[in-house]
């Protein structure tokens, strides 16, 4: 039997929240990159994260905690949240890879599969629907693909030379890793102890065929925030969600 409702859909998952945020500074002078504020919202953005996990049905949540840990560790003590949340702090930076064993081995459920998202990522789709895709692919691991707009404007020509038309912002050709995954439960074993698992274990399951990629549903909303920019469009893009 296949579908959506044909197994159990993930309940924990893996916050990577470790990130310095250079270039959201100011911002991040005195927080880490998931605590900085969605303006107009009064809510950091891993606020936003965990709360989109609950309503996906995650109950249990890691957040790896690195640059000013300690920031983020009392906001998550003060604040209402949704689920149970445990932090793991890397003493030594351990890249992704590492973070991500690092982070793993506090998941309450270790022989069951996963989802892990980048502290930076603010999006909302269907979870159940990514997790889904993945158990009826056999995959390993499998990564939300987005196709993010391009930021500057688009010219296009005939084969003469002729300019037809210019579009502003149009959607990249090309699909880019979203910064949210679905892991089966024997994934964290093949991590890297440190350095990147983009480099090593994502292009060995590519080989294997045991790596899916799941497009974004149309219409689903998905933003990194990394630059001041970002922050400043996530809140324009919320004001229009809200005005229509």
């Amino acid at each position: 039997m296949t579908g959506i409702h044909a197994h159990p859909h993930p309940t924990q998952a893996v916050v990577l929240a470790g990130g310095q945020g250079s270039r959201l500074r100011p911002y991040t002078d005195d927080r880490p990159k998931p605590m900085v504020e969605i303006p107009g919202t009064g809510t950091p953005i891993i606020g936003h994260q965990l709360a989109w996990l609950a309503a996906e049905g995650v109950t249990d949540a890691v957040v790896s905690c690195g640059h000013l840990a300690e920031v983020l560790q009392d906001w998550l003590v003060s604040a209402d949240l949704p689920l149970r949340v445990t932090t793991v702090v890397e003493k030594e930076p351990l890249g992704r890879g590492g973070g991500l064993k690092h982070a793993a081995a506090s998941l309450p459920h270790p022989d069951q599969p996963w989802y892990a998202t980048n502290g930076d990522i603010w999006t909302r789709f269907s979870l159940r629907e990514m997790a889904a895709f993945h158990h009826e692919r056999d995959a390993t691991a499998t990564l939300a693909l987005a196709r993010p707009r391009i930021p500057w404007g688009a010219v296009e020509t005939d084969e003469f030379g002729h300019v037809l038309d210019f579009i502003e912002s149009p959607p990249s050709p090309y699909l880019i890793n979203a910064g949210v995954y679905v892991f089966s439960a024997g994934f964290a074993d093949l991590l890297p102890e440190r350095g990147d698992h983009e480099r090593t274990t994502f292009p060995r399951l590519a080989r294997e065929r045991l790596l899916a990629g799941f497009p974004l549903p149309h219409g689903a909303y998905w933003r990194a925030i990394d630059t001041a920019k970002d922050l400043t469009e996530a809140a324009k893009e919320l004001a229009a969600q809200r005005g229509s």
